[in-house]
Formats: C-alpha cells, sequence, structure tokens
C-alpha cells in the first residue's frame, strides 16, 4: 500500500471513529464471505462493518484519541462502527457470533471508553432504547397516578370521617 493510500485509510478510520457512537472489534477468522455480508445486512443501517489493517487501525485510534485498543488490535480485525442504537448492534454482533463461532467479539470503545468483550455482552443483554423509554414513562405515570389517587383520597376520607362524627354524636345524642 502507498504511503499516501495509507494516510487516505488512516484518515478515513480516524472520521469513522470520531463521528460512530461506538466501535466493536472483531475477528473474523474463518467467516466466508457470504457470512460477511450476511452479517453487514443484519447489522442493518445503523452501524457499518469494515475490514482494517491493525497498524492503521492504531494510527486512526491515536489520532482519534481514543486509548486503550492497542491489546485488542491482534490478528485480523474487523470493525463494526455503530452510528445509531448501539444495544441494538451489540446484540446483532452478538446473535451472529452464538450461529457463527468464527466471529468473535474482541472489545470495543463506547463514548471513548474502551470495552472488553463480557461488556460488550452485558451491553447486547440490555433491553433496547424504546423498550427503556416505555418503562421509564409506566413507572413515571404510575407514580404519577398514585400521586393524583393520594390527593382525591384526601376529601374522601374527610368526608367519611366527618360523617363517622355525625353518626357518633347522634348516637350520643339519641
Amino acid at each position: 500500500m502507498a504511503r499516501a493510500d495509507k494516510a487516505t485509510a488512516v484518515a478515513e478510520l480516524k472520521n469513522e471513529f470520531e463521528g460512530s457512537a461506538a466501535a466493536v472489534l472483531t475477528e473474523y477468522r474463518g467467516l466466508t464471505v457470504a457470512q460477511l455480508k450476511e452479517l453487514r445486512t443484519s447489522l442493518g443501517e445503523n452501524a457499518k462493518f469494515a475490514v482494517a489493517k491493525n497498524t492503521l487501525t492504531k494510527l486512526a485510534a491515536g489520532e482519534a484519541g481514543l486509548a486503550g485498543l492497542d491489546s485488542l488490535l491482534t490478528g485480523p480485525t474487523a470493525i463494526a462502527f455503530v452510528n445509531g442504537d448501539v444495544v441494538e448492534a451489540a446484540k446483532g454482533l452478538r446473535d451472529f457470533a452464538k450461529a457463527n463461532p468464527h466471529l468473535v467479539i474482541k472489545g470495543g470503545v463506547l463514548d471513548g471508553r474502551t470495552l472488553d468483550a463480557t461488556e460488550i455482552t452485558k451491553l447486547a443483554d440490555l433491553e433496547s432504547r424504546e423498550v427503556l423509554l416505555a418503562k421509564l414513562a409506566g413507572a413515571m405515570k404510575a407514580k404519577q397516578s398514585a400521586a393524583a389517587a393520594m390527593f382525591a383520597a384526601l376529601p374522601t376520607n374527610m368526608a367519611q370521617l366527618a360523617d363517622a362524627l355525625r353518626a357518633k354524636r347522634e348516637e350520643a345524642g339519641e
């Protein structure tokens, strides 16, 4: 690879690192071209899966200000640059790795923080963003409903107390 081509490749990788929410590094040794194509389509539009040279990736990660990736850059490396929902992409990679054991998740980076393979798996175990937002909305609605029921109960309890006092006075007066 000519020097100009290397500089261009490093600049492209640097832009991918800086422009993506997360990057997951994998080892793809043993996967066929058809399996790689299947993986790319399964990740959808919110992730880009690309094979990269380790030395160029180290340079690009250094220029992007990402430390700690050097230990992950051994053997053949492919990177999934995630632009959308990180959990969804992690689930896609985890599920594909279960079906195709040749794909090994090495680790990655999320918001400038280096993650190992177990942390990527834990991230994949999370529910999707939409489900978590729905649960949060449900919890907030439940708290509001409980508060409304408490405020509605106060006048009812007061009326019941006044009625009980009235009945007790009537019994005492008879």
